[in-house]
This record gives structure tokens, C-alpha cells and sequence, in this order.
């Protein structure tokens, strides 16, 4: 084992980080420089890596560096992902530090992408970086993957894992963001968890169009195109899709069950033999227990008309849907229809993906993510559970037969949800026990 201690000056480099506005979805308006001065920071700030590692590129926003390991598994790598592009900020919003400043306060960093996923991405930096202080090389050679548009697809990360599996890299393990370090992870579970996404839902963008009749608003037919798409929407309500209980969820719930006391826990055993009774449960509860067991139907945006007195032409809607393991993006799009139940309303496919395969728990790897965890979160146990948000690493789970999401993080329920939000904030303490993690797993990697 080596001896290597955290940096000071982790929450200043994220700081740093935070500053720069790498906002993908703003790339017409802010162009590539915001980009290209982050991957000239993390040059900056962490010289060994670049030194010790190679560094390529893959489309403008891909970074892969291969760290060569020694062992006899050096052909079985592990790849450590993160993302350096963070979402736009709502100018409206009342933040209460600037969110591209990058404010240290109270124990904490502020800022967009202090959590998502500039925070996860720098305790891989930190903990390469001091390894290699160290003189350690991994028994393993190790990939780091680090992508600039997830939050736009992830089109750097899908050519990464296309390059790779074209070279013959079958990765042992894959760690990328996804859950953390929480508490009470259930609202009848106490204590902390570590909670470690197995699988990932699917991702779909519908775009559902209606033509109609224009003319003055004066005198409206009873179903215009923007009454059609209106009535379209309003069709496809929570209940669109059947809740199911994925093989992780049962997982999570056996696991959990070991940890809960009283009558909480005869519940969970419960719910973990029963599938059918676990998935009615979870719709019920709403919220983050409904979206682990069906796929989410979520309108985001809509359009039509040009003027206030005018009947649009043509009206549409974009639907964002999640897709729940165990169904298809084909299946998906058949229900939709189905439910809108009208001709005149075109569906199209903007983009999808299917849900992943569920990763084992009983596995050496599982097995190592716990043994790091021991090591930077003492007693907290590891849990599997399905991730509902989209990653890069689905670009992996293909050809990959151990991938995982996890951030090694602690995060409440006010910073979960400031991930997209408003005021999302990192404790410096959180960094430095996820760099321990990311350490402590290089080093066990015999």
C-alpha cells in the first residue's frame, strides 16, 4: 500500500474547474474555447498525469488517458469515467453565490458542476495524481475517460467506447457517476448507504407533431393543432407504463433489509421476495420510488403559433422518457401511440438508447467497489440499485460485463437536488474521502 495523503488545495482546483463555463448545451452561443481552457487546466494542475499517462483525444470534447499497468490483467483494464460539461443555469434563479464563480464557503465548494460532475471528476485527478507521486503503478492498466457532452448525448464518450472495443479493450470494470453516498435511502430506511448503480434506464426524446388548420383566432375549429398536441400530452400521464421491480431493486431491498431494525425490516424482506407487490408499493410511494420501477414520461418542451390572434399551422411537443429495465425503446414507442390514440399526431424518434444490462453483485468487482468504500466511508455499506438517469458509461455495457455508477460522494437530499438546480455545492471533506476511495481501489486492483 502506499502512503500518499490528499493534496491541499483540492477545493481551490475545483474551484478553478467550476469558473469555467463548459456548458454543452450552450456550445453555439459560448463556442469550444470555454472546453479547450479546461483541458488546458487539468494539464496545469495535474503534471504528472499528463506526464506519466497518454493522453488522446477522440472528437473535440474526448479525453483518454492509459496509465500501463504491470500485472498479468493488464489486457483486463479498469476505466474510470467522469465529465467535464456541466448544464446551462436559468438566469432567473436565485443563487446565492454566482454559479460560475466557484465560491469556497462554509466547508464547501459552490458552483454548476461542483456535483455534476466536476466534483466526481477531480477525485480521479486527485487520487491519480498522488499515486503517482507515490512511484505506484497499477497491477492493471488503468483508462480514464472524461467526456465533454454527456450532458448532450455523450457522443465523446460513445466514440471512446467504440475505439476501445475496435482495439480489442474489454474492460474488467467501469466506474462513472451515478448514486452516492446518502442518507436514509429509502423513506422507511434509516442510516447511510452507498448506493451503486447496477443498471441504467434508457433514455428516449419523442417529438410529437400536429398540423391544423390556420387562420384567425376569432373563430377556432373545436381541435386545433395545439388543442391536438395539448390532448396528446395530457395522455400520456404517470400511468402510461406498467410499474415492474428490476432484478437490482429486489437486490437493494434484501441488502437494506440486512441494516434496518424493527418491523421495517420484515417489510423490506418482503418487498424483496415479492416483485409484483415491491413494484405496486414503489408507483404508490411517487416520486424517485416510482421512476426506479417504470419507465417516466416527462413533457419538456413545446411550440406552435406565431402570433397571439393566429391559429398555428402545426404545433409540437418534446417528451423525455425513461426507460425501465426490462423493456425496449421499440416497445416504448408502440405504448405511446397507443395511448395518444390519434392518427394526426405524428410521433418521431429524436434519439434513444436501450437500458443497460444489470451488472452482478457477486462479483470480485462488486467485491472491490465495497473494499474502497471500507476505506473512505467506514461501515457504510454498498447497495445496488438502478441508476434513472442516463451516463456515458451505457456506451460501455455492451461489451463490457461490469459497470457501475457510482460517485464517491456524500450527498443530502438538498445537494441531489440542487444537481441541475440551484445552489449545488460540494463539502470539501466529501473530496477528500472521494479521493481516498478512487486510491484505495487503484491500489487493490491485485
Amino acid at each position: 500500500m502506499t502512503t500518499s495523503t490528499v493534496r491541499p488545495g483540492i477545493a481551490e482546483r475545483l474551484s478553478q474547474m467550476i469558473r469555467i463555463p463548459t456548458v454543452s448545451a450552450e456550445l453555439d452561443e459560448r463556442g469550444t474555447a470555454p472546453f479547450e481552457e479546461f483541458v488546458e487546466l487539468i494539464a496545469e494542475l495535474y503534471p504528472l498525469t499528463h506526464e506519466k499517462l497518454r493522453r488522446e483525444r477522440h472528437t473535440d470534447f474526448g479525453l483518454l488517458f492509459h496509465w500501463e499497468g504491470s500485472g498479468a490483467t493488464s489486457d483486463e483494464p479498469v476505466v474510470l469515467m467522469a465529465h467535464y460539461d456541466v448544464v446551462p443555469v436559468d438566469e432567473s434563479d436565485d443563487w446565492t453565490h454566482p454559479p460560475f464563480a466557484g465560491v469556497i464557503a462554509d466547508g464547501s465548494v459552490y458552483g454548476r458542476g461542483a456535483l455534476d460532475d466536476k466534483g466526481p471528476l477531480i477525485v480521479v485527478l486527485e487520487a491519480v495524481e498522488n499515486l503517482l507521486a507515490d512511484g505506484f503503478v497499477p497491477p492493471r492498466d488503468v483508462y480514464l475517460s472524461f467526456g465533454g457532452n454527456e450532458e448532450t448525448y455523450g457522443r465523446a464518450a460513445e466514440e471512446i467506447a467504440r475505439v476501445l472495443r475496435e482495439r480489442g479493450v474489454v474492460p474488467w470494470l467501469v466506474v462513472d457517476e451515478g448514486g452516492a453516498v446518502v442518507d436514509a435511502p429509502l423513506p422507511f430506511v434509516p442510516g447511510r448507504a452507498a448506493m451503486i448503480g447496477v443498471g441504467e434506464k434508457g433514455v428516449m426524446t419523442l417529438r410529437l407533431t400536429a398540423r391544423g388548420d390556420g387562420g384567425h383566432a376569432s373563430a377556432p375549429p373545436s381541435l386545433t393543432a395545439v388543442r391536438r398536441i395539448a390532448r396528446a400530452v395530457d395522455r400520456l400521464g404517470p400511468t402510461t407504463f406498467r410499474p415492474r421491480a428490476s432484478k437490482a431493486i429486489l437486490r437493494m431491498l434484501s441488502q437494506l433489509a440486512m441494516q434496518t431494525p424493527g418491523q421495517a425490516r420484515h417489510v423490506l424482506r418482503l418487498l424483496g421476495s415479492f416483485p409484483l407487490l415491491t413494484a405496486q408499493v414503489f408507483a404508490a410511494l411517487g416520486g424517485e420510488p416510482a421512476a426506479l420501477v417504470r419507465t417516466t414520461v416527462a413533457p419538456t418542451m413545446q411550440s406552435g403559433g406565431t402570433a397571439a390572434n393566429v391559429l398555428p399551422s402545426q404545433a409540437s411537443a418534446t417528451v423525455n422518457l425513461r426507460i425501465a429495465l426490462g423493456e425496449t425503446t421499440q416497445q416504448t414507442v408502440f405504448r405511446v401511440r397507443r395511448r395518444i390514440r390519434d392518427p394526426l399526431v405524428t410521433v418521431e424518434v429524436v434519439e434513444a438508447s436501450e437500458p443497460s444490462p444489470e451488472s452482478p453483485t457477486d462479483n470480485a468487482q462488486f467485491a472491490l467497489l465495497a473494499e474502497a468504500l471500507d476505506v473512505a466511508f467506514p461501515g457504510v455499506p454498498a447497495v445496488p440499485y438502478v441508476m434513472m438517469a442516463a451516463t456515458d458509461s451505457r456506451h460501455f455495457h455492451r461489451f463490457s460485463p461490469a459497470v457501475y455508477r457510482f460517485a464517491p460522494l456524500d450527498m443530502s437530499n438538498a445537494q441531489r437536488a440542487s444537481i441541475h438546480g440551484v445552489d449545488e455545492s460540494v463539502e470539501i471533506a466529501a473530496l477528500e474521502r472521494g479521493e481516498r476511495f478512487h486510491r484505495a481501489l487503484l491500489e487493490r486492483l491485485g
